[in-house]
């Protein structure tokens, strides 16, 4: 017999979902010691509450991007069917998140600790889960806005809402900008570097726009032929990198010493993985790109000294996309959709 709904009991709103939050520190911990080398070193370098929070927002990003492209800590892709419905699952967790309502994934109970403890909003998490969607419909940049709002979308939004951990306002927007622009540089580098691997997966980041101008072939990018070509784009595409790379340097100035050297450091790490690529030239792609541990750890020196001494060169022409003018192309082609009604597709 069913008991009337008027006296069942709800589940208690809770941040977290009512897990404790040690539990949900150390599984985070995991996550990132798992998913990113780069990004578990340079956390490290963070004072322990700030630490703390940068892997509970971590663990969302990374299980977001596992349930959208049906993977294991960014391991090889699963099967791309029904990737509308992982989206939809991933929004509906999420909004359970943010109610303080369980959710039975430790991932998503994490953010919604974090995000009430630190002030994250829907609608900053939206523009992540975006980047998501773009992926699962097998969307193409054609042009370099198309581009610079992907990379919003992936990177540039996760470093906005890393800012928030890291105790900037949400009202600074130059601020936010800047930790756009350090999330975009991430990103290029990763484009940058993983040209061969996204063939593979027949997935496409390089503007089709540029490939015309190069005279590259749809679908002919990784042709021997044609790697002079590529390796002309994306020393472009590093140029684009190191401009943003710059831009987040002054950010970064502004921050807590503890966070300025970490923030550092990582830019560091990535844009050496852009450099890289580019001084490879033609033969970027033979084997991956890998930044080692040991020289890991001298840009983690180096980043020290550059905290230390704080001031940051002129960074120059401002990159050409910014999180404001990605900002009003997102806001106008698409509203920020309401919480999923749909029930989770059983598993």
């Amino acid at each position: 017999m069913l008991a009337p709904s008027r006296i069942l009991r709800t589940t208690p709103a809770q941040a977290g979902g009512g897990r404790e939050r040690w539990d949900l520190v150390d599984e985070a911990e995991e996550s990132i010691a798992r998913g990113s080398k780069s990004f578990s070193l340079a956390s490290r370098l963070f004072d322990r509450a700030t630490r703390e929070r940068v892997w509970l927002l971590y663990a969302w990003c990374r299980r977001c991007d596992d349930l959208a492209d049906a993977q294991d800590h960014g391991g090889e892709l699963g099967d791309q069917s029904g990737a509308e419905k992982r989206i939809t699952a991933i929004r509906l967790l999420t909004e359970r998140a943010f109610q303080g309502l369980p959710t039975a994934d430790p991932a998503f109970d994490a953010f919604g600790l974090v995000a009430r403890e630190c002030g994250l909003t829907r609608e900053m998490a939206e523009d992540v889960i975006m980047g998501f969607e773009l992926d699962a419909t097998d969307w193409r940049p054609r042009s370099e806005a198309d581009l610079a709002r992907y990379c919003y979308h992936v990177a540039g939004a996760v470093g906005v809402m890393m800012a928030i951990v890291m105790g900037v306002a949400r009202d600074d927007g130059w601020m936010l900008d800047r930790a756009c622009d350090l999330g975009i540089a991430f990103q290029l580098a990763n484009i940058a570097r993983d040209v061969a691997e996204d063939d593979r997966a027949d997935r496409r980041y390089l503007p089709v726009e540029w490939m015309v101008e190069e005279d590259i072939e749809p679908g002919m990018v990784m042709h021997p032929h044609h790697r002079q070509e590529l390796a002309d784009i994306v020393a472009r595409l590093i140029r684009r990198m190191e401009r943003h790379e710059a831009w987040a340097r002054l950010g970064a100035a502004r921050l807590p010493f503890r966070s300025r050297w970490a923030v550092l450091a990582a830019a560091r790490i990535y844009g050496a993985i852009g450099r890289r690529v580019r001084e490879r030239g033609t033969h970027a792609w033979d084997n991956r790109v890998v930044i080692g541990r040991a020289e890991k750890l001298r840009h983690v020196s180096a980043a020290f000294w550059e905290a230390l001494r704080n001031r940051p060169e002129d960074p120059g022409e401002p990159p050409l996309w910014n999180r404001s003018t990605i900002l009003i192309d997102v806001r106008m082609s698409q509203p920020i959709p309401p919480p999923p009604m749909d029930p989770l597709p059983d598993a």
